[in-house]
């Protein structure tokens, strides 16, 4: 603006001086094409940087504006689905209406599926506050740079396709040792979020059980297979948010593209994983209704409740990682 201001006054009538002009009549040619040369040298340098400069601007409010107007209106969106369905005012058969038919195994399944997701959330709860008192993991799993983010990846897919890949048996065995593993290391990647604070967390912990349960019941009171149809968009979605969230950890937030990223990642993700969590829900009650009572005769693997929990389990955390990255000022502090 200044530099606006000061073009603007060289033009001002009173500092023009006719008298020198007339006298440099032979030479005004000369200064015209210099002044018409400088004009387009500099239009054509800010016409090459201004996809760099809408990039790079500082930024503004509006991702994040964008970001929670979405937010509220999943919000919405969901309270009035658990009104909807919760009342029964849907005529298709839900999963309650389902639930008095069921035999004992199919139950059984359910059961153990979310012991064990309740057992998991647990489990890297008390990994997260050991690892945060420990200063070599916590110097190991908040190490900046891209070797810090493939170790963490590395691990968390490592030890997910571990335990995934075991055969489940009862009792304690080399599936359930396996599964403590990754859900320990779940824990440790989650430590440093200890830096929040022990009421902003508790706080964190208590939305994200109401959203959980909220969720939850939204899918069971819904038909059957509503939202088992969601797989593919989900899929599109989760790797928009990944990609995002990569892009974020490398474009500083201060900048427009990088606000964006970030706002996507933020309140996108949150919206994502609350929608996988009723695809989940639906998904778990399917396969323990479908899968074979007896999977030995068929020659497959037994019904896997550890499996079949970690999907929940992800999102689940996904959750709560964002909503307590919300509650501690989300985009607004990583502005300033």
């Amino acid at each position: 603006m200044a530099l606006m201001l000061t073009s603007r006054l060289c033009r001002a009538p009173g500092l023009q001086k006719p008298n020198l002009i007339l006298k440099q009549v032979k030479n005004n040619t000369v200064f015209r094409t210099f002044a018409n040369e400088e004009r387009g040298s500099f239009t054509r340098t800010a016409r090459r940087q201004t996809l760099k400069e809408k990039i790079l601007a500082p930024a503004g409010d509006t991702a994040f504006n964008l970001g929670k107007g979405a937010l509220a209106g999943g919000s919405l969106l969901g309270v009035g689905a658990l009104c909807y369905y919760g009342l029964g005012l849907s005529k298709e058969a839900s999963v309650i209406d389902h639930q008095h038919v069921w035999p004992q195994y199919v139950k059984d399944r359910i059961k153990a599926t979310y012991m064990y997701f309740g057992s998991s959330i647990a489990v890297t709860a008390a990994s997260a506050l050991a690892a945060a008192r420990s200063p070599a993991i916590m110097n190991l799993v908040m190490r900046n740079g891209f070797m810090g983010i493939a170790i963490s990846i590395a691990a968390i897919m490592g030890t997910g396709i571990l335990c995934q890949s075991i055969e489940y048996s009862k009792g304690f065995g080399p599936k359930q040792m396996a599964w403590l593993l990754h859900t320990g290391v779940m824990g440790a990647m989650l430590a440093p979020m200890c830096f929040l604070g022990g009421p902003l967390l508790i706080r964190a912990a208590w939305y994200t059980a109401g959203i959980v349960g909220g969720l939850s019941t939204i899918a069971v009171c819904a038909p059957s297979e509503k939202f088992l149809y969601m797989g593919g968009p989900l899929a599109m979605g989760l790797g928009v948010v990944f990609v995002s969230s990569l892009g974020s950890m490398f474009l500083p937030p201060t900048t427009a593209l990088g606000a964006g990223l970030y706002s996507i990642s933020l309140y996108g993700g949150l919206l994502l994983f609350s929608a996988f969590l009723l695809h989940d829900t639906q998904r778990i009650v399917a396969q323990a209704e479908r899968y074979p009572a007896n999977p030995a005769l068929y020659g497959v693997r037994p019904y896997d409740p550890i499996n079949a929990s970690i999907s929940i389990y992800l999102d689940t955390l996904n959750i709560f990682v964002r909503v307590a990255t919300i509650l501690a000022g989300g985009g607004q502090n990583r502005k300033k």
